[in-house]
């Protein structure tokens, strides 16, 4: 789909914008108010109403919408929104929400191609089968930037459930974020190494590896996986120029694994973690059996700062189940970390658990994380920003919830 060419024609009448519209979105997504077109920061709405819908983006008015000429009841409205964030949308028709997305991504420019920039390139599918986690097979990828050259030794930055990047061109669209930042040198030239989650005997080990509060998971980076990728790449052995990145639960598992080798893993990204109980278990005794992700707040107060560098992302539309509040759990992380003077950086959304929020900023994340990175060095004393002390602890202000 021509977004641009789309988005073009609705800045005409809406009558030559029509069948366009008609054309590239889903009659039923119209009909049901979900229906949008973006390229970047330009979005197109349409939705099909008896009565004049008023849309709301992010919770607040948007533009006045207008009827496509000729219909008995569609509507449209244009306009722009910021960039390298997810985006919020309803419509009220009548006096009665109707309709909408949440997470709805803008993507920011280093997410696409561009003329002039070399490709990296994705290896095949990898395969493994683990010591560690005692017959459990799991598949690889390895991505490579354009820039590495075997003569000379690349960072390498890890990444969980690794499969949701082998596409260019959807979803992440992490492959061409890398390729613009090392064409642009804001990030080193890397090794991208990403793993699925490994099966045993049919039975998907996930939640085990990531949600585990033990160091079996680095200690299968570090053993196993890193060592095979050695056998192909040239690759740093210094925790200074290796990062480790996830979402949900796999979030939980890239802290876990800097937080118990964290001489081996100095750079971190979490997004929308899973710092709660999901592998919490209770003996018959009563007492704890197995820890869980929502210690982590904790253990960080308790325990001598670790020299690490955190990245954080969540939205407050995140999770609440039984085992815990993803937004609270993050909450309570975050001003652990300021609390201990660790060198982080907190981004906050109105985001639900998506990896949408943490895909769109991922050029922000990286940049940041890579931050005054010298090749020639192989460690750096990671401290708070000293803006960052002065400020308050995060709080939450109001409630969302409407009575």
């Amino acid at each position: 789909m021509n977004y641009r060419f789309l988005l073009l024609l609705a800045a005409a009448p809406i009558a030559a914008a029509q069948q366009p519209m008609l054309s590239s979105l889903k009659p039923d997504e119209i009909a049901k108010g979900i229906a949008f077109a973006a390229e970047g920061g330009d979005f197109l709405f349409a939705v099909e109403a008896k009565t004049e819908p008023r849309l709301y983006l992010n919770d607040l008015p948007g533009p006045k919408m207008k009827r496509v000429e000729g219909s008995e009841g569609r509507w449209m409205a244009e306009t722009k929104l910021p960039t390298g964030r997810t985006h919020n949308f309803h419509y009220m028709v009548d006096g009665k929400k109707f309709g909408g997305r949440m997470d709805v991504m803008a993507y920011g420019g280093y997410h696409d191609s561009k003329p002039g920039v070399p490709q990296g390139k994705l290896s095949e599918k990898r395969s493994h089968t683990s010591r560690i986690y005692d017959g459990m097979a799991a598949d690889y990828w390895i991505y490579a930037p354009a820039q590495y050259q075997a003569s000379a030794p690349a960072a390498v930055m890890f990444w969980t459930d690794g499969e949701v990047h082998l596409n260019r061109d959807t979803g992440s669209r992490a492959q061409n974020v890398w390729d613009n930042l090392t064409h642009e040198k804001k990030i080193p030239v890397m090794i991208q190494v990403l793993v699925s989650p490994g099966v045993k005997d049919g039975r998907r080990w996930r939640s085990i590896q990531y949600d585990s509060v033990d160091d079996r998971f680095a200690r299968y980076v570090l053993e196993e996986i890193l060592p095979e990728v050695a056998k192909t790449y040239n690759l740093r052995t210094d925790g200074y120029s290796r990062a480790i990145a996830g979402d949900s639960s796999g979030a939980i598992c890239a802290l876990n694994a800097a937080w118990w080798k964290p001489e081996e893993f100095h750079r971190v990204l979490l997004r929308i973690g899973s710092f709660t109980s999901i592998q919490w278990q209770r003996g018959e005794d009563g007492l704890t059996k197995k820890d869980g992700g929502q210690s982590f707040p904790f253990m960080i107060r308790k325990s001598p700062k670790k020299n690490i560098r955190v990245w954080l992302q969540d939205g407050f539309n995140d999770l609440e189940n039984d085992h815990g509040s993803w937004p609270a759990a993050n909450l309570a992380l975050v001003n652990s970390l300021k609390l201990k003077e660790y060198d982080f950086k907190a981004s906050w959304g109105n985001g639900s658990h998506s990896r949408n929020g943490g895909n769109v900023e991922l050029a922000e994340e990286l940049i940041w994380l890579w931050r005054e990175y010298d090749a020639a060095k192989t460690g750096q004393e990671y401290v708070q920003d000293p803006a960052e002390k002065d400020k308050p602890f995060f709080r939450i202000q109001s409630l969302n919830r409407v009575e």
